[in-house]
């Protein structure tokens, strides 16, 4: 059987199977557009990259051509988090997948008081501005400015500077794990992390790669890459690069013994209730016998 179509007068014979199979990818097309629509509307709209594309759409687009193949494994608006992936995952006919949102971490425990200032010749605003000029006020070429970048970079008003101490904090409970203050940090000093049991959590606050002479001189509280952690472990967690440790999060079992092998107090520990008040009054005590 033959079909007659006309092309700008043209009168051209097509065979009825290949006009089938024409219909066929054009219901599918419309079926994904229509999908894709509907994803993209269930989607917080925040266009933020979050979740690793540029905006929601393309991520929309990622989620309905994932769930061809039965899964959409790797991919999370964090912003959303479960209840809007929830919606999704139903609309798609897809099993619910859980999954928390990573913490932005800070790695500077470089306070006014661990640091000494240096005069600088003129005061910047932004941290990127100071990075690139040098130092800034503060002698760690490592360390957290102060300036807020990452405080602005947030949406969610999830981390702030603090005055008193300079550095920059976040607020676990308003954290979404978008990653917006990691992209702007010029110091690579915030990282995204896993959220351990209760909220616990084992970090290096420090990321001076300097060797333990000079990065003492700048910071009371900087990391020498002693070695001590690494002995203390018992999992295999911990490993020495560039002077400086690192705690691999997957690895690490939260025992603690790290924290108090310390010389220094670089490790931080948080959410231990009783432990943590003790090791913060060792930190306090450590800090009044270097004055």
């Amino acid at each position: 059987m033959l079909f007659v179509k006309s092309f700008g007068g043209a009168a051209i014979a097509l065979p009825d199977s290949f006009i089938r199979i024409f219909i066929s990818i054009k219901s599918f097309v419309e079926k994904m557009d229509n999908r894709i629509k509907k994803v993209r509307e269930l989607l917080p709209g925040a266009n933020c990259g979050s979740c690793g594309h540029t905006n929601c759409l393309i991520m929309a687009e990622a989620l309905v051509s994932s769930a061809k193949k039965g899964t959409i494994k790797g991919l999370y608006c964090p912003i959303g988090g479960d209840q809007v992936m929830n919606r999704i995952t139903a609309f798609l006919g897809l099993p619910v997948a859980k999954r928390e949102p990573p913490l932005a971490i800070v790695r500077c425990n470089g306070t006014c008081e661990h640091r000494p200032r240096v005069p600088v010749f003129e005061d910047l605003p932004t941290c990127k501005a100071m990075d690139g000029s040098g130092r800034g006020d503060i002698g760690c070429s490592y360390g957290c400015l102060g300036k807020g970048d990452c405080e602005s970079a947030c949406r969610f008003n999830a981390i702030h500077v603090n005055p008193e101490t300079g550095l920059s904090e976040v607020n676990e409970s308003l954290c979404v794990g978008c990653g917006a203050c990691v992209r702007v940090c010029p110091r690579h000093i915030i990282v995204l992390r896993k959220r351990g049991p209760g909220g616990k959590r084992i970090y290096v606050r420090c990321v001076n790669k300097d060797p333990d002479n000079l990065a003492l001189a700048v910071c009371a509280v900087a990391c020498t890459g002693c070695g001590s952690c690494q002995e203390a472990c018992r999992f295999d967690a911990i490993t020495i690069e560039d002077h400086l440790s690192v705690i691999d999060p997957d690895k690490c079992r939260l025992c603690t013994q790290c924290v108090s092998q310390c010389p220094t107090s670089a490790i931080a520990m948080v959410n231990f209730s009783g432990l943590q008040d003790r090791t913060e009054k060792r930190e306090e005590a450590q800090t009044e016998g270097k004055r």
